[in-house]
């Protein structure tokens, strides 16, 4: 890719920098996880009856989330927006001659997406991720990439260890989704090798423990304590490598036809989610409800739907609908829609 820049230039589609098809789909994996958290909230699950004075409800189901899905897939989100913030960076070093003033568009834009979102779901990360992503954008873009990676990880220990996670860790997860970036991640992780499997090992052996520690902490959802939060981090590590590993394997097939095609239209995916759980919220008393299951079915079916009309949009455009907006605010020029050649950004 190349081009004497004009920060107006939209670039076409092509790319000799490869196509990375695991963090693809380890980012569709990662909206499969986020749905079944944003879910719950959206539809406000069984908060009416709360409210009205009802008795808290055992709910095994809400509990398999609290030890399989909270607090696990939003570090990996935060960490993935991270390498795409190094990714697209270098990308359009290479592109244009004022690559910073580029990346600041597309954060500005994806805060405005964010913004448009909040009246479906006032909960949405997208303005969150779009403003850090702004204060974090000097320290990647100028900083030593071991400066960045150590950056990272040290503000992410600070904030679990002090915050219990929460927004004070998205800084750190994004520097260190950069840091490890510039270092290769990428490719270690599509080719899964020694490394991976010996960390995979090494957050298998430290789960037990979290798991033991987030169990024996009182307060249900472990977003609201030390110890679910630190579980969510070292599952987050698990998911992430055991995929990587699986990806080596036959499975590999299974895994890229689900999930590869909604992590390529992750934020339309995103966002058409939350939109979709609003409107069922709207219609369905989920707030007097005692169980999550019926949040859940809801949830893996729009995935599934979502999976398939994924792929067959991506038959025939580049981009999905809210990343062609996105790309088109990043470059203010429309970008190529209509599928031509294969993207590889």
């Amino acid at each position: 890719m190349s081009a004497p820049d004009t920060a107006l230039a939209a670039p076409t589609p092509t790319s000799t920098r490869p196509r990375w098809r695991f963090i693809d789909s380890l980012r569709g994996f990662a909206v499969f996880g986020i749905l079944l958290v944003n879910a719950v909230d959206i539809t406000r699950l069984g908060m009416a009856r709360v409210m009205e004075g009802g008795a808290p409800v055992d709910d095994p189901v809400l509990d398999a989330l609290y030890l399989t899905v909270q607090t696990r897939f939003v570090p990996i989100f935060v960490f993935l927006f991270g390498m795409s913030l190094w990714i697209v960076l270098d990308g359009a070093r290479a592109r244009s001659s004022r690559p910073v003033l580029v990346l600041v568009r597309r954060l500005v834009a994806l805060s405005v997406i964010g913004g448009l979102l909040m009246i479906a779901y006032p909960g949405n990360v997208l303005i969150e991720y779009g403003v850090v992503g702004l204060l974090m954008l000097p320290v990647v873009a100028f900083a030593p990439r071991w400066a960045t990676l150590a950056g990272g990880a040290a503000l992410t220990i600070v904030a679990y260890a002090m915050f219990g996670g929460g927004l004070p860790s998205v800084p750190g997860l994004i520097l260190l989704g950069a840091g490890a970036t510039a270092y290769g991640l990428p490719k270690a992780l599509e080719s899964s090798g020694r490394v991976v499997g010996i960390v995979f090992a090494a957050a298998a052996v430290l789960t037990v423990p979290a798991l033991v520690w987030q169990l024996s902490t009182p307060g249900g959802d472990p977003r609201f304590s030390t110890a679910g939060s630190v579980a969510g981090l070292v599952m987050a590590v698990l998911y992430t490598t055991g995929l990587a590993l699986l990806w080596r394997t036959p499975a590999r097939r299974v895994i890229a036809a689900v999930f590869e095609p909604l992590g390529r239209m992750a934020l339309t995916n995103y966002v058409g989610a939350a939109i979709v759980v609003a409107l069922a919220a709207l219609v369905v008393d989920f707030g007097h409800m005692t169980s999550a299951a019926p949040v859940v079915i809801m949830a893996v079916v729009l995935i599934a739907v979502q999976s398939v009309l994924s792929r067959l949009w991506l038959r025939h455009f580049v981009y999905g609908p809210v990343e062609w907006l996105w790309r088109t605010a990043t470059w203010l020029r429309p970008a190529t829609m209509r599928r031509r050649v294969a993207v590889t950004e």
